[in-house]
């Protein structure tokens, strides 16, 4: 009973504040009116009809508005005839036109702002529902992906458990089995870390952790970790920088793990699109002042168009390269780059190949 007699009440009042409207503009029809009636023809009050179609329009619905402006346009050019005890002058006929003329365009002008002002609004509420919505896929995708990484290392748990033997003999056949099965969920860990990482970084920012790193040392590791997978794929991996006091030459201030991973992606994906016998090249220069990193290798290249958009969020190339790829690695390497204060860019090589470079700023000597 209560929220029935709340909403009669709520009702009751939406009417009284339209019906104050009304009564506002009948007064203000009223004394237009009285000015207009009590003065000759000459003299035009018509203009202050406007302020009764503003208020039409701010508090009341279209059907309103253009009552009120007829009303208004009608009362102004009623004048020249009623009471009609003179002859009516040429030039109060042309004040009349005119003002009618800005009663007609005040209707308008109002019409067509309301009209805006409820496209505009209408816009913004389509962006807070997509917002909100990305919020919520973001928030969805980001969580998910952090649940997944639990089952994944009980599996790759249960995976080394089987190849040492603890739940009996392997057999050889049986060994090359679970090698591919442990390759292949550590694989789908990193996606996972990776996809974790890129939410993490674009709601939160890219936090390093600074120290003197040589770039060397980092890509020798990478290297290093990737022969297995160069050996697979039958690709050479091979480094070469500027022999001239090496060991301080490729200083930097940076973040040694994330710059880690800059290297692993870019060599994973330099390998995985190298032909079997192809070759992949890391170079190492120093460029006034800057630290160039330069991986090479030996496959399709890309077209024109992918160029542009290959370290884009989740892009994925529609060249002839040869393995698809999640569009994600190239992205996360693209953040730590710009994070490092530096620039990563592509190119294609001739007569075919790519490469996929980098530059930070550098650093003299450790700590520097």
């Amino acid at each position: 009973m209560l929220p029935r007699l709340l909403t009669r009440k709520i009702g009751v009042l939406t009417v009284d504040h339209s019906w104050v409207t009304y009564w506002l503009i009948a007064i203000a029809f009223a004394v237009v009116i009285g000015l207009e009636y009590l003065t000759p023809p000459q003299y035009v009050f018509g203009y202050l009809y406007t302020g009764t179609i503003l208020l039409a329009n701010s508090r009341l619905n279209r059907a309103a508005v253009l009552g009120v402006t007829l009303g208004a346009v009608g009362l102004t050019l009623l004048n020249l005839f009623v009471p009609g005890l003179e002859a009516t002058d040429p030039s109060a006929i042309a004040n009349r036109l005119i003002t009618v003329l800005a009663l007609v365009v005040t209707g308008w002008l109002s019409h067509r702002n309301r009209r805006n002002e409820e496209a505009i609004a209408y816009t913004q509420a389509q962006l807070r529902s997509q917002k909100q919505l990305a919020g919520m896929r973001e928030d969805f995708v980001s969580t998910l992906t952090h649940d997944l990484k639990t089952p994944l290392l009980g599996a790759m748990e249960i995976l080394k458990s089987f190849e040492n033997g603890q739940f009996g003999e392997v057999t050889s056949i049986q060994e090359k089995v679970l090698e591919t099965m442990a390759r292949s969920h550590h694989h789908t860990l990193q996606l996972v870390e990776t996809l974790l990482d890129i939410y993490r970084n674009d709601a939160e920012g890219l936090k390093l952790q600074l120290s003197p790193v040589n770039l060397l040392t980092v890509a020798s590791d990478a290297i290093a970790t990737l022969t297995e997978l160069a050996r697979t794929g039958q690709v050479s991996v091979s480094l070469d920088h500027d022999k001239s006091d090496f060991g301080s030459f490729f200083w930097v201030n940076g973040d040694a793990l994330q710059l880690r991973r800059v290297f692993s992606n870019l060599l994973i994906n330099a390998i995985n699109h190298t032909p079997r016998g192809g070759k992949v090249e890391v170079v190492l220069e120093n460029y006034s002042g800057d630290q160039v990193v330069k991986v090479l290798d030996s496959g399709s290249g890309m077209t024109e168009e992918e160029l542009p958009q290959i370290f884009e969020r989740f892009y994925q190339g529609k060249g002839d390269r040869l393995i698809p790829e999640s569009g994600m690695g190239l992205y996360l390497t693209r953040q730590i780059i710009e994070a490092h204060g530096g620039t990563i860019w592509t190119e294609n090589r001739l007569p075919k190949g790519a490469m996929f470079a980098f530059q930070i700023p550098g650093s003299l000597l450790p700590g520097n």
